[in-house]
């Protein structure tokens, strides 16, 4: 399995074909939808009850369209991204909606994966990272290097 990062920007990928976009801008536009993604994920988890509230949507317990997380998406993809290229509020708001079906297509992608009977923060960092018990260290600290990074970008693109 590919890392949360990788499973994002396929999701973004399959979705964004039903949006016209011009294609001088597309590549901006499915990278703006990942790193908001990303970015609201990572947010979500720094929170009180952020990790439940993740565990809850990639799970399938949550509905995607009613996550305040896909609510937190939306506001940073429309203004990192959607703020700089006037595409129209049409186009914008069809973006927009693409946020929800991709977090839709994430849940349920986390599992018991260590054995123990439940879904907790060790299953979703093996899962997002593909790897196993042995790896879950390592993927705490890829998941968070990954997301920093993001951020950073998504952050120094505000300027």
């Amino acid at each position: 399995m590919a890392s949360i990062t990788d499973l994002i920007l396929s999701q973004v990928k399959n979705v964004a074909g039903n949006v016209d976009v011009p294609s001088n801008v597309q590549n901006t536009v499915l990278q703006g939808l990942s790193d908001s993604i990303l970015g609201s994920l990572t947010q979500t988890a720094t929170k009180p009850g952020g990790i439940d509230m993740i565990k809850s949507l990639l799970t399938g317990k949550t509905n995607a369209a009613a996550s305040p997380i896909t609510a937190l998406a939306g506001k940073i993809f429309s203004g990192n991204i959607l703020s700089k290229l006037n595409l129209g509020n049409a186009k914008n708001l069809a973006l927009i909606a693409l946020i929800p079906t991709v977090l839709s297509k994430l849940s349920g992608i986390i599992k018991d994966q260590d054995g123990d009977g439940d879904v907790d923060l060790n299953d979703i960092l093996i899962t997002l990272k593909g790897g196993n018990k042995a790896q879950t260290a390592s993927a705490g600290s890829s998941i968070l290097g990954a997301a920093t990074s993001i951020l950073g970008g998504i952050l120094g693109r505000k300027k």
